[in-house]
């Protein structure tokens, strides 16, 4: 069974029951942490023991796909249908109350030269 058919907010007839801005509480980016595409997400082992029924069923779907290793903001907002910037929001939420860690990409440290670039994109453009 798929997150979308388990999911509580997606409809296979009715598309979404609840519009994603409303999911993020109108909110479209994240409060105090910025969230690549790419950044990894891990529910911590505290947030298994927390009472979720209190959370939104957005929150707990995150932390359930999470849970047994870490995914990227654009895998889990695949497999949860939503749009990454509300994915975004809601693991800025989640990150507030220390029931995710996230591993943030180097940018700097991976990123080819601006000259390596270049010689890539001639060396093509030769072929």
């Amino acid at each position: 069974m798929t997150a979308r058919k388990k999911a509580s907010w997606f409809d296979e007839e009715s598309q979404y029951l609840v519009r994603p801005y409303a999911i993020s509480g109108g909110r479209t980016s994240p409060d105090g942490s910025e969230f690549a595409l790419i950044t990894l997400v891990v529910s911590m082992p505290a947030s298994h023991s927390h009472d979720r029924r209190r959370e939104q069923p957005e929150l707990t779907a995150i932390l359930d796909l999470c849970q047994e290793r870490p995914l990227a903001i654009v895998e889990i907002a695949a497999r949860l249908d939503l749009p990454a910037s509300v994915v975004k929001v809601l693991c800025g939420d989640l990150l507030d109350k220390s029931m995710i860690s996230i591993k943030k990409p180097s940018h700097e440290a991976t990123a080819p030269s601006v000259e390596l670039l270049e010689r890539v994109i001639n060396g093509i453009r030769r072929l």
